[in-house]
Order: C-alpha cells, then structure tokens, then sequence
C-alpha cells in the first residue's frame, strides 16, 4: 500500500507528458507548419467536401481514371495490404479481372501499377503511363479529343520523388476534378 499513492503519481504524470503533452506538441506543429496536409488534404468543390489529396476512392465510371486496385476497398479508416503471396490463386484471380476490366491485348499491355494493389491499399496516384493508358477510355465516354484528356493527364502529372523518383505521377482525385472541369 506504500507503493501506491507513488505509482499512481507516476503513472499520471507520464500520463499527461506522454499522451497529452506529446499530443498537443505534435499536433501544434503540424497545424503551424503544414496545416492543409495535417487536416486531411482535404479537397472541397463549392464548399463541398468531395476527397482528400491522400487516400484513394474507387472511382468505377467509364468516364473517370480509376485508381490502382485496393485490398481494403478503399476504406481510409483500414488501410492494409492484402498479404496475398505471388503464388495465390486469389491474387492471380484478381489480376485477371483487373487485366479484362482494362481490355487489355498483348499488343497493349496494361501498366503494373493498374493490376496491383499498394502496400497500404489507398494510394491516391497512378503513373503517368496508367493515367495515359485510359485515355482513350475516358476520352470516349465524355466525349472528348483524347489529345485533350492526355494533355490534362500530363498537366497535373508530377515527380513528387525528385531525383530519387523521377518518374511522374497523376493524382487520381485532382485529375478526375480537373476533367469534370471540361465541356465536351
């Protein structure tokens, strides 16, 4: 019984450095420094919300870019990959449909990016290519020049790696709002 009233000092003094104070410190920066990001990135059209700049939403129609596949459904609030192994079936199932979806041929391969999922499932960008690769696609479903959909593709393209990874990726969300933007 000597022990406790100590204890319990100390437990709620780590208590409030630990979870409260930490807490408050982390959060205080990231609202001074960074605040868009740290609210979410979240993307609103006439005052509405309508996604955020770093999760993936499932876009199914015709006439948008779909994202990479997702093995959480695109549930922001369960972020993970599927832990499928190369060998599965499943996984190899899922490819397939992925692969017909696109309509590919042998002579148009689709991009890698488009059949697997990311590691957490939510990856809000596709490559360059991917993007480019449903041109044609979105092009004809909302009647428009497909020069016109693959020049707004490559405006909103970006090298967010720099030098380490210079390959340019699209933002699914901005590019799909840049297009309903667009009279046909």
């Amino acid at each position: 019984m000597t022990y406790l009233l100590p204890s319990l000092r100390l437990w709620a003094l780590t208590l409030l450095v630990c979870v409260v104070a930490y807490t408050a410190l982390v959060f205080g920066f990231a609202q001074a420094l960074a605040p868009y990001r740290a609210n979410g990135s979240i993307v609103e059209v006439d005052g509405r919300a309508v996604g955020s700049e770093l999760v993936a939403q499932g876009f199914t129609a015709p006439r948008y870019f779909w994202p990479r596949p997702s093995a959480v459904d695109y549930d922001g609030m369960g972020a993970g990959g599927s832990n499928l192994s190369p060998t599965s079936p499943h996984l190899t199932a899922r490819a397939v449909e992925t692969v017909s979806r696109y309509r590919a041929t042998a002579d148009t391969p689709v991009p890698a990016d488009l059949v697997a999922a990311s590691g957490g499932g939510l990856d809000p960008h596709i490559s360059l290519a991917g993007a480019l690769y449903q041109a044609d696609r979105v092009a004809a479903a909302r009647g428009l020049d497909v020069r016109v959909v693959r020049g707004i593709a490559r405006d909103t393209a970006a090298a967010p790696g720099a030098v380490f990874a210079p390959e340019p990726v699209v933002n699914v969300l901005q590019l799909n709002l840049a297009l309903d933007q667009i009279k046909p």
